[in-house]
């Protein structure tokens, strides 16, 4: 194209892309972009370069306002639908869905045609399932969203562009879930399956999104291995390690059954050179597998704090001493007994053993396990053991959250909860999590545990009350999301959180989120409609599932586990103008904990009357009428101590007891709440269960580095007159951090980004959920201190409130501690753990809402290239690194 075809064909994309945004993208600034495009063009240069230049130039904007992201996603999308079709989406309502329902069947066809598509795909009513397809639904997703799709998501043969358009992609997947359903059943299912999908109230894991309807259907999301005691067992499971990388699957790997260093070795009367260089091997072999060619493979090693050689373990991320006994590229992970915790609170010592010497510890817990743990110590002591080491149980817990700090592993992971609450306590123990620590399953040689994950986006079924000032209408959701006026952030968390024409005239049950003020609720009736699908939607995938070893499919299809979690978490929190530090929070929590684990029960007991119960579900918990709710008097009852968790039922559990008396569970386990980071950015909400990061960042991950901007915290500094480039100069000072904006009300508090939130509050906010989850949660502890005492503080409150699991630690640099407005005061040593202050005030009332002076950008110590990293370097943004690891996600 020739200059002034380029300006016109610049000027004429960025009059579409910016419609409705006119008070940020008025002609004058039109007219600045369109001359920055067209100086980093050059003549000859094709409509895709021309879109990707135009994305450039307004992705390089988006920290000055959430108007440019929104139009960097219509020039996005424009672009792609034209590299697709062939031709620029038509403005025509009926036009683009013609066009759309014609590349539907192409892209069917094409994989078919190619053997990407199992050939049952074929099969489908195809017309039909065109006719479903809803173009507009396109415009849900922001920029980060579908360059995210396009670099990884859709269908592609080798190294060919992709050719599923996003709402293709949505009914590619929920055809290749819905084969699992009778053939006169499958398009209707198909269809319901879309909905959901395709309005973003629930998403499947990643490696279900890549995988589903092609001929290797790898839907699972986890898998759970122990490792055995001898050289054949260490090399098959290195063998089976790799076939599950292969296929997209995170891999949590049990090393506890090992025998120690020094250990004796009786077939060749030699010493055992301990778990650490077969722990370097493993290392080496998932680095080496990249994951469907689209991740590396990833895996955590768990190690029981008992464990003779559990000193060197917590070593193996250090960056100093033997390289020879350093996995830099695995996860590490403590697997910690509650009666370790109680000799760290008693100040008393510890024994470390050998597991060929002590060979029950491994499988039992509780009161079991103490006392076989208390006569092994006193064989120890009569001379009747080879190898034990005395060690003072504070100094080991001392050395093990010091390496914590340093390297961001091992990560905190508690066996008795785990187990006590396990509904699978009668065929089996629970060795390990997982490698984002939410998936907690029997283990065995001759059982690989299996999860099949997805999310409920909780933002998703956010509702506004009638009487809500100034916010567009659950039926004015679409049309609000595309005209970009009124207060653009409360414009998008009602795109965000309103529900689908469709469903307007639904009668509204809800519960209510805060007190005077609030403008939002959750729709608790929509809420069970999602779920209900999406218990389906992941029974079907242990069925669907493509299996590659055989210990998977038979532990699998034995006891059926799947996990149902949530995401958006923080963002629903924001769209009731709820502080995520304040009491309000933890009844949020509390509630939406509640529904997720009636929903998923409920309906796990509906597929049982339907299609049978699990195979192992006699004599579980769920036969002897125990929930999970019920597990935490348990727990209580082994420890001999309270758990200061909050489990009053509110829903109507007698009906669920009885559903599962008659019937039976379809599933062994139902619930686990995953890290989410890479699905959540597909549905455009915060991440999981986790505390928005900050306020203004960019976000790094395979795809590229993508400016966040929180767009309802710029639609409340637009409606104080506060927003502009002071108040983004203030932003960028503070890491994104509101800081010293002078907010009215509590908004300061609404908008406290994850290091300005007392990561005691987050902790409990996780047990109020944990209450009615069957399996665990992935909680990234945010620890804004550089003081080792505060630290095991957070981590025995923890354990007080009883957390099965912790995942990574989260830590600024020295520079940055200054700026959190976290209260530390709070972190008074005399006060009993779990007693801190809510809603921002520290435990005598007071409150610290502005944080002191201090600058620098935070640099996070769990500093890999799997976790979050905080760039300090040249960037005016801090940089949040995605987890390379997806499968949970």
């Amino acid at each position: 194209m020739s200059t002034t075809t380029h300006h016109t064909a610049v000027h004429e994309l960025l009059d579409r892309a910016r419609a409705g945004y006119g008070d940020v993208l008025d002609e004058a600034e039109r007219d600045r972009i369109v001359d920055e495009v067209e100086r980093a063009l050059y003549d000859g240069a094709d409509p895709a370069e021309i879109g990707e230049s135009t994305i450039d130039a307004l992705t390089a904007r988006i920290e000055r306002d959430p108007a440019y992201d929104a139009a960097a996603a219509r020039v996005a999308r424009e672009d792609y639908f034209r590299r697709v079709t062939g031709e620029r989406p038509p403005a025509d309502d009926d036009a683009l869905a013609a066009a759309y329902r014609d590349s539907f069947r192409e892209a069917v066809e094409r994989g078919l045609s190619v053997d990407l598509l199992d050939e049952r795909m074929g099969e489908y009513d195809l017309d039909r399932l065109a006719d479903a397809i809803e173009p507009r639904r396109d415009e849900l997703f922001d920029y980060t969203a579908l360059d995210t799709l396009e670099q990884r998501y859709y269908l592609r043969e080798a190294d060919s562009e992709p050719f599923e358009l996003p709402q293709v992609f949505w009914m590619r997947v929920a055809m290749g879930v819905a084969l699992r359903e009778d053939e006169s059943e499958r398009e209707a299912r198909a269809e319901e399956f879309y909905e959901v999908l395709s309005t973003l109230r629930f998403v499947h894991s990643t490696p279900t999104l890549f995988h589903a309807g092609t001929t290797h259907p790898q839907l699972s999301s986890c898998y759970l291995t122990t490792v055995p005691d001898d050289l054949e067992g260490i090399f098959d499971a290195y063998k089976e390690h790799a076939k599950l990388s292969k296929w997209s699957g995170g891999l949590g790997n049990d090393w506890t059954p090992l025998r120690a260093d020094g250990a004796l070795v009786s077939s060749t009367g030699v010493e055992s050179t301990g778990t650490v260089p077969f722990l370097k091997i493993s290392n080496d072999v998932t680095g080496a597998i990249n994951r469907s060619g689209k991740r590396r493979g990833a895996a955590a090693a768990y190690l029981a704090a008992w464990h003779l050689d559990f000193p060197s373990f917590i070593d193996l991320r250090r960056n100093t001493g033997d390289e020879r006994r350093r996995t830099h590229d695995m996860n590490t992970a403590a697997w910690v007994p509650d009666l370790f915790m109680e000799r760290v609170e008693n100040d008393e010592e510890w024994t470390l053993f050998s597991p060929d010497e002590v060979p029950e510890l491994h499988g039992t817990y509780g009161e079991e396990f103490a006392e076989l743990y208390e006569a092994y110590e006193e064989a120890a002591e009569n001379g009747d053991l080879r190898q034990y080491e005395t060690v003072d149980a504070s100094d080991l817990w001392r050395e093990t959250l010091t390496r914590l700090f340093e390297t961001g592993h091992p990560w905190i992971t508690f066996k008795d909860p785990c187990n006590v609450r396990s509904p699978q306590d009668h065929v089996g123990v629970v060795n390990s999590s997982n490698l984002c620590t939410e998936i907690t399953l029997n283990t065995s040689d001759d059982e690989t545990a299996v999860c099949n994950l997805g999310s409920i986006n909780l933002a998703r079924h956010m509702t506004f009350r009638e009487d809500a000032e100034s916010h567009p209408a659950p039926d004015d959701v679409a049309d609000a999301a595309r005209s970009g006026g009124g207060e653009a952030g409360r414009a998008d968390a009602a795109r965000s959180g309103g529900r689908e024409a469709g469903r307007a005239g639904a009668t509204v049950s809800s519960v209510a989120v805060g007190v005077d003020g609030e403008v939002a609720e959750l729709d608790t009736e929509l809420f069970a409609d999602t779920a209900e699908t999406a218990m389906r939607m992941l029974d079907n995938v242990v069925d669907l599932n493509f299996y590659p070893t055989e210990k998977a499919e038979r532990s699998n299809m034995r006891h059926r586990p799947i996990g149902l979690g949530m995401m958006g978490f923080h963002e629903a929190l924001q769209l009731a103008r709820v502080p995520m530090n304040s009491e309000r929070a933890l009844g949020f929590a509390g509630r939406a904990g509640e529904l997720l684990g009636y929903h998923a029960i409920d309906n796990s007991a509906k597929l049982a009357a339907e299609r049978g119960a699990y195979d192992s579900f006699e004599g579980s918990k769920w036969d002897r009428g125990l929930l999970p709710q019920d597990t935490l008097d348990l727990l209580e009852a082994e420890r001999g101590r309270e758990v200061p968790v909050d489990r009053e039922e509110i829903l109507d559990w007698d009906a669920v007891r009885e559903r599962i008396a008659a019937h039976g569970m379809r599933n062994s386990n139902t619930t686990a709440v995953a890290p989410t980071a890479t699905i959540s950015t597909i549905a455009g909400t915060s991440a999981s269960i986790e505390p928005q990061y900050s306020n203004l960042y960019v976000k790094s991950n395979m795809s590229g580095d993508f400016t966040v901007v929180n767009e309802r915290l710029v639609a409340d500094l637009k409606a104080e007159g506060q927003w502009g480039a002071e108040a983004l100069d203030r932003l960028k000072y503070r890491d994104g951090a509101v800081g010293d904006l002078d907010l009215p009300g509590d908004l300061s508090d609404l908008y406290r980004g994850a290091f300005e939130i007392d990561p005691r509050h987050q902790l409990r906010l996780t047990a109020r959920r944990g209450a009615w989850i069957d399996q665990s949660q992935s909680h990234n502890v945010f620890f804004p201190s550089t003081d080792g005492s505060l630290l095991a503080d957070v981590y025995e409150t923890a354990w007080d409130l009883g957390l099965k699991t912790t995942y990574y630690l989260r830590t600024l640099g020295a520079s940055s501690i200054e700026q959190s407005t976290l209260d530390m005061a709070e972190y008074d040593d005399t006060q009993s753990r779990g007693g801190f202050a809510s809603d921002g005030g520290s435990a005598d009332g007071t409150r610290e809402d502005s944080p002191a002076d201090g600058a620098g950008a935070p640099v996070d110590r769990d500093v890999d290239g799997e976790t979050c990293r905080i760039d300090g370097g040249d960037s005016e943004l801090p940089t949040v690194e995605d987890p390379t690891c997806e499968s949970c996600q």
